[in-house]
């Protein structure tokens, strides 16, 4: 089983209440192999709701504040803990998370000026998922598809 943002299947989760739709994603969903999460729904946050950004100090501590400067670590922390037990629960060994966002970006995140600036780092979720043994995949990842068909044909 793979755990897989909501949002890449076509469910309207996203910030601005819109999904991000990935046809080959949905397809490994609908064969029952894919389990969806959102963190930010998990952790309590409406849908639409005011972007938010990872903020990191120059000690390395790190908050999620909204474009409106309110923080919302709290519940992406409680969104990220309440996906891991998600997929512990499933088994999931692999999660496909959602490019540069806050709660899922693997590797590169929104810096937090909200400029659109890309810095690295990973989302709340995808850190939390990666010190737990759960290989993490973002949808734009070049082993995407070679991943899908394994797991596909494993079952």
């Amino acid at each position: 089983m793979i755990a897989v943002s909501a949002c890449l299947c076509g469910v309207n989760c996203k910030y601005n209440g819109g999904n991000n739709f990935n046809e080959a994603i949905y397809e490994l969903f609908k064969e029952g192999k894919a389990v969806l999460i959102c963190p930010e729904q998990l952790g309590g946050l409406e849908t639409p709701r005011s972007p938010s950004e990872i903020i990191k100090s120059e000690e390395g501590a790190v908050r999620v504040v909204n474009k409106k400067g309110i923080d919302v670590t709290k519940e992406y922390k409680k969104g990220a803990k309440s996906a891991l037990e998600i997929a512990k629960e499933k088994g999931c060994h692999i999660a496909i998370l959602k490019a540069k966002s806050p709660s899922c970006g693997l590797g590169k995140i929104y810096d937090g000026t909200f400029t659109g600036k890309i810095v690295e780092g990973n989302g709340v979720t995808a850190q939390l998922f990666l010190e737990n043994g759960i290989k993490v995949l973002n949808e734009a990842d070049e082993k995407i598809l070679e991943i899908i068909k394994k797991e596909t044909a494993a079952k």
